[in-house]
């Protein structure tokens, strides 16, 4: 058997599976418990690779549909996970799971922040705490593209917006006005290629 007739059991396997209601609510409890301040990489962890609901591919895919949806992108993902499994009970579990504990934590937080604000090193580690949460984004961002292997054109017209965002500080919004529908167009142009 070749890697990707092992790759296409595995997904069909994947994509048959049946999610029950008390699944998708602790799946996503432990998702909004454990992703404070940077839910995409353990989202991933616990979808794709914990409770396997989904493949690579398929994540990468929700996520991608749920970053171009009003709304943060790991909640659009949570409907659409909820929707595919349980239907509209899925997808209430699914949001409630997800949102109970960060927002118990943030509460908490608040209150605890009032507190302590003014003292400078409440304000490193918070500091610190937010190279961690980028270190986590990058670290599934390259987890990710090892698994889907990207051609060498989705990473060109990744590479763009993040020189041109990111190290140019170019404004958000034209940026992405520009890359998106460049990169529908490269990309139909690649797969008739």
């Amino acid at each position: 058997m070749t890697d990707s007739e092992d790759t296409a059991g595995d997904e069909s396997e994947v994509a048959s599976r049946a999610v029950s209601k008390s699944e998708l609510f602790f799946g996503f409890l432990k998702i909004g418990l454990l992703g404070f301040g940077g839910i995409a990489p353990w989202a991933r962890r616990v979808i794709v690779e914990e409770r396997q609901w989904v493949t690579d591919k398929e994540f990468a895919a929700i996520l991608g549909v749920g970053q171009i949806l009003p709304g943060p992108h790991t909640m659009n993902a949570a409907v659409m996970l909820g929707d595919r499994f349980q239907g509209v009970t899925g997808v209430l579990l699914c949001l409630v799971g997800q949102m109970v504990m960060p927002l118990v934590i943030v509460t908490s937080l608040a209150v605890v922040y009032q507190r302590f604000a003014s003292i400078p090193e409440v304000r490193a580690a918070l500091i610190g705490a937010a190279a961690g949460a980028a270190g986590l984004v990058l670290g599934t961002a390259l987890k990710m593209t090892q698994k889907i292997k990207p051609s060498r054109l989705a990473l060109v017209v990744a590479a763009i917006p993040f020189v041109a965002i990111g190290l140019l500080d170019w404004p958000l919004v034209p940026v992405v006005v520009t890359m998106v529908p460049l990169s529908v167009a490269l990309a139909a142009v690649e797969r008739r290629a």
